[in-house]
């Protein structure tokens, strides 16, 4: 078992429905218990159709037994699967210490396409979120599962991603496990491939 940096460690799942989120806590989730953590999973979500905010509360001890929610500004580590969702996350969860994750594509309300509601400059947000963390890494993690051949592979890459922070819990080949173990054939290795291509794109520094 990896000795963690924190424990507690508190790591926050974001995004909006249909990113395939919760899935990636569940992965997270598997992944650490087969390690030998004791793990605790909450999940908040605000509207229930397609689009709505959805948060994971992932919590990891070597030994002790967890509440399921983070309390307020406690998260170390947080990987976003949406920029101002990851914006929004963070100014609640994060502290000067955390380190985050995340796509900075943008995913446009109905309110924003229809020219109801506006949507900050990506500049303004990704300032913000460095501003709000330790360390933030800007990471196409939609671009890399397009490119590997389904966009749904977005929360794999950012798993990949995830395993190659500072203070990491799960080394790369701990995840690979747990992918095999979960999927087959070509799904298998469509989720192989974004995997790689998300551990890469922090390894050659994928600051935001």
């Amino acid at each position: 078992m990896k000795k963690l940096k924190f424990d507690p460690l508190n790591i926050v799942v974001c995004g909006i429905g249909g990113q395939g989120n919760v899935l990636a806590s569940e992965v997270l989730g598997s992944a650490m218990t087969s390690r030998g953590y004791h793990v605790a999973i909450g999940e908040t979500y605000g509207a229930s159709q397609r689009g709505g905010s959805v948060m994971s509360h992932v919590r990891v001890s070597a030994d002790q037994e967890l509440s399921v929610l983070i309390p307020s500004g406690e998260a170390h580590m947080i990987i976003g699967f949406e920029p101002l969702e990851t914006l929004r996350i963070a100014r609640k969860y994060a502290n000067s210490n955390s380190i985050i994750v995340y796509d900075p594509r943008p995913v446009y309300p109905l309110g924003v396409l229809q020219g109801s509601q506006s949507y900050p400059g990506l500049q303004e947000i990704t300032a913000a979120i460095q501003s709000l963390s330790a360390r933030a890494f800007a990471v196409p993690a939609a671009q890399i599962a397009m490119d590997a051949g389904d966009a749904r592979a977005a929360n794999i890459a950012l798993l990949g991603a995830f395993t190659q922070l500072p203070g990491a819990p799960l080394s790369r080949e701990d995840l690979e496990v747990i992918l095999s173990q979960r999927f087959r054939g070509g799904v298998l290795e469509l989720n192989q491939k974004a995997f790689a291509r998300g551990c890469e794109a922090v390894e050659k520094g994928g600051n935001g």
